[in-house]
């Protein structure tokens, strides 16, 4: 597969640059106006220029549509917009471009109710600004930054943080550590860092979340390859990151912790590592931030005679590039979002391809789910103050609380297959588009509509490829169940034997098993998993009572769904952890442990909510679930509820000791 980590417009640096002045004549600038996403245009530069008047009703976005491309507008409309953006983008280029100076919170306000559609009896707008503040880096500041440091606050204080993973959060966690002054390691398995987008190198293997939500707030860039970046295009933003943070000498790669134990008597952590030439090391820890994810352990299906078979086997995300596909005859059992990846990537390199369908998946149609970043887009984003910034707010909303209700139980609905009846709409929506996608194959169709209601398992972005791909003469989708592996293949319920070369398990992760394999030992000797129980909870995804000074990221119920980005939730997390760490250095105190009772009332809530929602509900299978069927991992409730919670710690639900 080509490697398409790279462009001439990829930059070093994973910080955005400062924008450049206006230049190019008139043409050019109509031209780039071209490939402007339509949305955040008058936005932008009602910001830059204080000019309201350019929030015209008429070319204000519909409330209800902006989820679709360019928010909905008419092609009537996207031109108007386009012809307003030249004049104000002339006028600016003709004046110096010299922006206006920031405007005031109320014109803030007024901008970004009219970016998404205006005023609403579901939400106020007023509620959102300081979020949607913090989104917009309003004012050019880091507003999630330590609002502390430890030389002023616990100048004689030794304090060290061990940081369990280099992915997102673990990079994410050490930053901000080391901007509030505090002591840390970071250990990881791998030989480099990046976690997930490290790991997973097979074909096909990119984001579904755009570039510009998926990447932190504090470190945007305007040169993104691609609107959906690929995993060397990730990878390399993670590792860029970690040079531009000056992390890479306080992380210890090929290092895997195997167990954390907590000494009542010290109030610190003995962590138990595993170096990469086989020795085992004890480190010792104020704290500890576990940031290993939920997606980090490949789940292998339960299936007779699973390790029988002759020929190569391996999961997608222990990716076999020693292994030639080229005319073989390969099983993918699974079409979950790694599979749906992978399957259009290899078809064409394959001899035969054999697609193994448990359940299929719900698709939402992003047409430009494969496309590079038109050159007049990345042009508008070096040279327009402030574009980069609302289009990234645009994402954020209409990815964000808006689309709950799409989800949502409603209590008096009754009708098979959806649970409410905007998510009955989109059922609608997305069954037209697949009655499109297979109109000529309708025994595909049959096998490709879901019977399940969008949103109670995973939904799988796509351009129309899937489609195409099944459509293929040398792929073939089976739907009846596996019954056993055998040493030349794989045997269905209906005692069909399909023999094989290779067979790729694109069967998931062990999502709700949190913190395996490690063994974690808290007060009077407790065995966290022992105390979870297959159970996992924590209060915020972040603590767990018992267990002093120990804190997750992405940890229980923080997995988002359908409204946002796990970067998101992970910049709240740390914020609050830092902020808790903060609060015990201040206190003189050297352990802070969640009191039990604000945890499990918190529990109960998250339970109660899930039920409400189509995961919670429906009982088709999902990584959502649990072995019980609890949802252990989602985040129920808004973005603007997790931000509120996680702004500042309340002492008043935590204990201090020692």
């Amino acid at each position: 597969m080509a490697d398409m980590t790279d462009r001439t417009t990829w930059t070093a640096s994973p910080f955005v640059a400062a924008i450049e002045p206006i230049t190019e004549s008139d043409d050019e600038i109509r031209r780039y106006l071209a490939d402007a996403e339509i949305q955040p245009l008058l936005p932008a530069l009602a910001y830059a220029t204080g000019d309201m008047s350019l929030l015209r009703d008429d070319l204000r976005p519909d409330p209800l549509m902006v989820s679709l491309p360019q928010g909905g507008y008419t092609d009537e409309q996207a031109a108007a917009v386009r012809e307003l953006a030249l004049e104000v983008l002339l006028r600016f280029r003709d004046g110096g471009c010299r922006p206006e100076p920031v405007p005031a919170d109320a014109d803030v306000l007024r901008i970004m109710e009219f970016a998404v559609g205006g005023k609403s009896a579901d939400y106020d707008m007023a509620d959102y600004l300081p979020l949607l503040e913090e989104e917009l880096a309003h004012r050019g500041e880091d507003r999630r930054a330590p609002t502390w440091h430890k030389h002023e606050l616990a100048p004689d204080t030794d304090f060290r943080v061990l940081i369990v993973g280099a992915g997102m959060s673990g990079l994410l966690a050490a930053h901000r550590l080391d901007e509030a002054g505090v002591d840390f390691v970071v250990v990881d398995k791998n030989d480099d860092v990046g976690g997930t987008w490290y790991e997973n190198t097979y074909p096909g293997c990119r984001v579904d979340n755009p570039n510009h939500n998926f990447s932190y707030s504090f470190a945007q860039r305007h040169d993104w390859p691609f609107h959906y970046s690929t995993q060397p295009v990730l990878h390399r933003y993670f590792r860029d990151c970690a040079d531009a943070f000056g992390l890479h000498d306080r992380i210890r790669l090929g290092t895997e912790v195997l167990s954390a134990t907590w000494s009542e008597d010290d109030h610190r952590w003995d962590v138990v590592v595993r170096t990469a030439d086989g020795r085992e090391e004890t480190l010792t820890a104020d704290a500890v931030v576990s940031a290993v994810g939920q997606l980090n352990r490949p789940h292998m299906p339960e299936i007779a005679g699973l390790d029988s078979f002759a020929g190569p086997a391996f999961h997608s995300a222990r990716w076999r590039h020693d292994v030639d596909l080229a005319g073989k005859r390969v099983a993918v059992i699974g079409t979950g979002a790694s599979a749906m990846q992978l399957i259009p990537e290899i078809a064409p390199e394959v001899g035969e391809l054999l697609v193994f369908q448990r359940t299929p998946a719900w698709m939402v149609p992003t047409p430009e789910y494969h496309d590079e970043v038109p050159a007049g887009l990345t042009w508008l984003y070096n040279h327009v103050p402030a574009y980069s910034e609302f289009n990234r707010f645009c994402i954020f909303w209409r990815m964000g609380d808006g689309a709950l209700a799409t989800v949502t139980v409603d209590p008096a609905w009754d009708v098979p297959g959806s649970v409410g009846p905007m998510n009955a709409m989109v059922q609608m929506l997305f069954t037209e588009y697949l009655k499109e996608q297979f109109a000529d194959r309708p025994d595909l169709l049959d096998a490709a509509v879901p019977s399940y209601p969008p949103g109670a398992k995973r939904m799988i972005r796509d351009n129309g490829v899937w489609a195409r791909t099944l459509k293929r003469d040398d792929v073939r989708l089976i739907t009846q169940g596996i019954r056993e592996i055998t040493p030349t293949g794989v045997v269905t319920s209906d005692g069909v034997a399909h023999d094989v070369d290779v067979i790729i398990y694109g069967t998931g992760f062990t999502a709700s098993r949190f913190l395996t394999p490690m063994t974690v030992t808290g007060r009077d000797g407790v065995d966290l998993h022992e105390h979870w129980q297959g159970e996992a909870r924590a209060y915020l995804g972040v603590t767990v009572p018992g267990f002093p000074n120990l804190f997750c990221l992405y940890g229980p119920n923080t997995n988002i769904v359908i409204n946002g980005s796990i970067i998101y939730f992970s910049e709240c997390g740390v914020r609050y952890i830092v902020s808790l760490l903060g609060m015990l250095l201040g206190s003189g105190h050297r352990a802070l442990d969640v009191r039990a009772e604000v945890h499990d009332e918190f529990n109960a809530r998250v339970d109660a909510r899930n039920r409400e929602m189509a995961w919670g509900v429906s009982d088709v299978n999902s990584w959502y679930k649990n072995a019980s069927g609890r949802v252990s991992q989602n985040w129920p409730f808004t973005l603007l509820e997790y931000w509120q919670r996680t702004l500042r710690p309340d002492p008043g639900e935590y204990d201090l000791s020692g």
